[in-house]
């Protein structure tokens, strides 16, 4: 059996209240849940927040709140991993009910139903402890970042880069925290998604979008009225 953890706080600093916040005509998070509830592969969809408001939109949409998250999970620092964790041992304190369970930040709207299936779908297939949603970079170009230096100078991070064409060098991925996968065992011994055995399940761009900005706000809108026509 597969559950799926929304976590979803109400002090997110950078866009006020953006997890309740209309987007293109709903709530943000509204779009994680219907795309959990829609993929059809989760015995449960919860959403673990501290937030009134938030528990109540959520449940409006379809998904469960059986708990209150603890102030202690809800503040900047703790990384999401442990509120997932959280959820999982208060819903199953006998470690007999699920197998896998899923992350899915409400941050990443655009992510889709069908996305998840394929997600587990590739997670059987490769018997994987962990997956993590990636999504490839673009025109911006990873191996040739540079830092600023004092008075404006760049220092390369990968000086023997500038020595490859850019054709010939490897795909690199980033992370988004659309779409993450555990086995439930592995997630209680390891505490994180992170481990040394992951894999990477990719995502379009768009799909991967991570809103933590107006900018990234004004974008998600632009996306969802593209989608519209």
């Amino acid at each position: 059996m597969n559950l799926a953890v929304i976590p979803a706080r109400g002090g997110s600093k950078r866009i006020p209240r953006k997890n309740v916040k209309p987007l293109h005509g709903k709530p943000m998070i509204a779009y994680t849940i219907e795309a959990a509830l829609q993929s059809g592969v989760f015995e449960k969809v919860i959403v673990s927040t501290d937030d009134a408001e938030i528990a109540e939109v959520s449940k409006h949409y379809g998904a469960e709140v059986p708990f209150v998250r603890e102030a202690t999970l809800a503040d900047d620092h703790t990384p999401a991993s442990l509120v997932t964790l959280n959820a999982l041992e208060k819903l199953d304190p006998t470690v007999s009910t699920y197998t896998y369970v899923s992350q899915l930040m409400p941050n990443c709207p655009l992510r889709t139903a069908e996305d998840i299936q394929k997600s587990f779908e590739q997670l059987q297939q490769t018997n994987a402890d962990t997956q993590l949603s990636v999504n490839r970079f673009g025109w911006l170009n990873p191996w040739w970042a540079f830092k600023m230096e004092k008075e404006n100078a760049l220092s390369p991070l990968f000086p023997e880069a500038f020595k490859i064409r850019s054709q010939d060098l490897a795909t690199l991925y980033a992370l988004t925290g659309a779409l993450w996968w555990a086995r439930t065992d592995v997630l209680r011994k390891e505490k994180t998604f992170h481990t040394a055995t992951r894999t990477g399940f990719e995502l379009s761009w768009q799909h991967a979008l991570d809103i933590d900005d107006e900018d990234d706000w004004k974008m998600a809108e632009v996306l969802l009225e593209l989608a519209k026509r």
